[in-house]
């Protein structure tokens, strides 16, 4: 395969009319929806490898994938002609040809990702289907207080789906924080990588503290219980966005 190009792909999108990244028969994906363009640019078959399974409705400023070809297009070439046949929803933001060994997936490091929360009585048209809209308020610093418990080398057996397929639940969240301003709250989670729905319900629980039904100190409880009937809610997919996939 000496003659094979690794591609790598930033990509943003709005992931709102679809139905998350992995491809699926009878849904439109962004991985099917990309893959059929570049197959178009190559005139071959390839396989797309991303680094994220973002769910239905999961936005991304910065998701990364990868292919394999022999077409002898640079950089910019590869980059103009997508962004000429992808829909307008979908950017690929930068081109790289990597190393032969590079694996989008697998040579992930860390992940980041954003989760915002619209904290005012109105809801917004415009942020309708980029964030959580929560008329009631929350108490942030209850929050932040919660939050602490869960930095650090953790089970997260309790903020996992019933459907995820991670054969160890055990993950290091790096860094949480959760900040407010003109209305949004916004939470940056970074890890060394993420279970099924991890965010969406670390997110859906720390709104429980926030209206007082969880005091902070119950996450330590929730940790050690490894058990997703002891965690709050699944926070909706809308206000979630990977924002970075860490590689060395």
């Amino acid at each position: 395969m000496a003659d094979f190009k690794n591609i790598k792909l930033i990509i943003e999108y709005d992931g709102t009319g679809y139905h998350g990244w992995q491809h699926q028969p009878r849904h439109i994906s962004i991985q099917q929806a990309i893959k059929e363009k570049i197959e178009i640019i190559a005139k071959k078959k390839i396989n797309l490898i991303g680094a994220s399974r973002t769910d239905a409705g999961v936005h991304a400023i910065a998701q990364a994938a990868n292919f394999r070809t022999r077409s002898r297009m640079n950089e910019g070439e590869w980059q103009r002609a997508l962004n000429s046949l992808l829909p307008p929803d979908i950017v690929i933001k930068k081109v790289d040809i990597v190393p032969p060994d590079f694996h989008a997936r697998f040579s992930a490091k860390g992940k980041i990702y954003k989760y915002l929360i619209l904290n005012q009585p109105v809801p917004s048209a415009l942020y309708r289907n980029h964030a959580w809209h929560i008329p009631y308020p929350l108490k942030v610093n209850e929050m932040r207080k919660a939050a602490k418990s869960l930095i650090g080398r953790h089970d997260f057996s309790s903020f996992r789906a019933s459907s995820c397929s991670a054969d160890n639940p055990v993950r290091t969240i790096k860094k949480l924080t959760i900040t407010k301003k003109n209305g949004f709250i916004k939470f940056i989670i970074e890890a060394d990588a993420f279970l099924h729905h991890m965010v969406r319900n670390i997110v859906g629980t720390l709104v429980e503290v926030g209206i007082g039904k969880l005091p902070p100190d119950a996450i330590k409880t929730i940790l050690r219980a490894r058990d997703r009937k002891k965690a709050g809610r699944t926070a909706p997919p809308q206000g979630l966005f990977l924002v970075k996939v860490i590689y060395k």
